[in-house]
């Protein structure tokens, strides 16, 4: 085969830039806006209306534009995506991505949106401007526009422990809530308790509903009723764990037994009962659910169900990676890892009646 000569090269160099730059001003006269705004959106510049980077970016996409690999140059960073981030809980997952980001030589951007399940549009701005790596949220999700905007950047994402349906086209990382939710509460069937509640965190969240779904899993195969006055609907925090746990508690047919939606509502639970001169687990036993550092250090130990939290975000950051090295996507995974249940101090049988 002949090689090509200069001129030739020339010419298919002009020949390819003539086609990528008809392709553009074609978007701009179709977006109704201007060639140097189509250049603005696919730079990942935050100047931009939001409506108009949607139907920009629609187009790029219905056009199938792709970036050279050389303009999809990425910074050595992974972004982390908080609704909220104040506990214990969540140390466990920086830590997990930290573990990753450290061994592949990148940093860890935090942020946090604010209780809300997707982060807000200056986010998204943002996110693309840095090109990332990869984006991992937590207990979090994407709306429709934010996924078209990293989905043009070429900036993959992963969603840990989704708050929600991530939709059969989105990666994430799980685990076995359900079953976490069974094992606790046939373990104080196992004992012998009888009228057992339940403080679940946000129904919003597909966590804690299937949490509680095990829940009334184990006590419907036990044969025992499920009271729906014994599960309170709580939000995850010490606080609710305490104002609930007193309500449960003062009824004249207490429960003998409470399963915690997660370990800080249980601890919450334990300040209730000490405040109605109640021991656990003699006069009540508690179950929580997470396995944070501080259930050994508590008095009792609390028994608990071990959620592998640095495993599921170090899983999460290590796939979010592997899709950012994939020339074209994958089948999108769904990841759950094994809850497992901790037996320590804070349960043991029913008082006498």
């Amino acid at each position: 085969m002949k090689p090509a000569k200069p001129e030739e090269i020339q010419t298919r160099a002009r020949a390819s830039q003539s086609t990528q730059t008809a392709t553009l001003a074609e978007i701009a006269r179709q977006a109704g806006v201007s060639a140097p705004t189509v250049s603005k959106v696919l730079n990942g510049r935050a100047d931009v209306a939001p409506a108009t980077r949607t139907r920009v970016e629609e187009l790029l996409r219905e056009y199938g534009y792709r970036r050279r690999r050389a303009e999809a140059s990425r910074s050595p960073l992974i972004d982390l995506v908080f609704h909220e981030l104040e506990s214990a809980w969540a140390m466990e997952v920086i830590r997990g991505v930290e573990n990753v980001a450290r061994e592949e030589g990148l940093s860890v951007v935090l942020s946090e949106s604010a209780g809300r399940l997707t982060p807000g549009r200056t986010w998204a701005d943002q996110v693309a401007a840095r090109r990332p790596h990869g984006v991992v949220l937590v207990l979090s999700g994407l709306d429709e526009s934010q996924r078209a905007l990293l989905t043009s950047r070429a900036i993959p994402f992963v969603v840990m422990d989704p708050a929600g349906d991530p939709g059969d086209d989105v990666p994430s990382i799980g685990a076995t809530n359900w079953q976490g939710g069974l094992a606790a509460t046939r373990h104080l069937v196992e004992l012998g308790h009888r009228r057992i509640g339940a403080i679940s965190g946000p129904s919003r969240m597909i966590c804690s509903r299937a949490r509680v779904d095990g829940y009334r899993a184990a006590l419907e195969t036990a044969g025992l009723p499920v009271a729906a006055d014994l599960i309170k609907a709580g939000d995850f925090h010490h606080e609710t764990g305490y104002r609930l746990g007193l309500e449960l508690l003062r009824r004249p047919d207490r429960p003998t037994a409470v399963f915690a939606g997660n370990d800080l509502q249980a601890l919450g639970l334990y300040e209730a009962a000490r405040e109605l001169g109640l021991r656990i687990p003699e006069d009540l036993s508690v179950v929580g659910f997470d396995d944070l550092p501080v259930a050994r250090w508590v008095g009792p130990p609390l028994t608990t169900v071990r959620q592998p939290l640095m495993k599921m975000a170090e899983a999460a950051a290590r796939l979010v990676l592997d899709l950012g090295r994939q020339d074209t996507p994958s089948t999108a995974t769904r990841v759950e890892l094994a809850t497992t249940l901790v037996i320590r101090s804070s349960t043991t049988t029913p008082p006498p009646p």
